[in-house]
């Protein structure tokens, strides 16, 4: 059975607009804050933070700082990603207590990630709110989670997957809806 091409849902250019429409919508609710920070959740989530962060400082001459999450240990499906997970050390270089965080990924499913970077959130501290930012919304939630800043929202079927590719990590610039090959045993 042949597959089906790859849909390109953002290219390089699209891509960089959605993020700058992101920063924009961040930076007129939240960007006179010095109580401001962004949190990348591992891998792609940090790259797009980095990115928003630079954005939003052109915007209102204000860098907010950045930290990263590596939310493996957080997850409720731990024990089935695999025999020896590699766990990444998170690293955030301020006190959350107070602080107006922005959480930021790069596809908002399930909604399980989340809950897991929250999990790890409040246990560095008492944030004053946390708002999120996701790339791409592509619906199927399974907890009662939503972002407040969206790239692009869209309705997926259940065999189909959306790729975020960077330049950073993939060396190219896009955002694909892929279609899985239907496992009919």
């Amino acid at each position: 059975m042949k597959t089906k091409s790859p849909e390109i849902l953002l290219d390089e250019k699209a891509l960089n607009k959605t993020l700058d429409a992101m920063a924009e919508a961040i930076a007129k609710e939240l960007g006179g804050e010095p109580s401001l920070v962004l949190i990348g959740i591992r891998t792609r989530g940090v790259f797009l933070a980095q990115r928003l962060q630079e954005k939003i400082k052109k915007m209102t001459k204000k860098s907010p700082p950045i930290g990263t999450l590596d939310i493996t240990l957080y997850r409720d499906d731990f024990s089935t990603l695999a025999k020896h997970p590699i766990v990444r050390p998170s690293s955030l270089p301020f006190d959350v207590e107070d602080k107006k965080v922005v959480l930021v990924d790069d596809v908002l499913y399930t909604g399980r990630t989340i809950r897991a970077a929250l999990d790890q959130i409040v246990d560095f501290g008492r944030p004053a709110l946390v708002k999120l930012a996701a790339l791409v919304d592509r619906g199927w939630r399974e907890y009662p989670i939503q972002a407040d800043y969206v790239g692009l929202k869209l309705t997926t079927k259940a065999n189909q997957t959306v790729q975020v590719r960077l330049a950073e990590i993939d060396g190219e610039e896009k955002v694909i809806l892929v279609e899985l090959p239907n496992n009919h045993s």
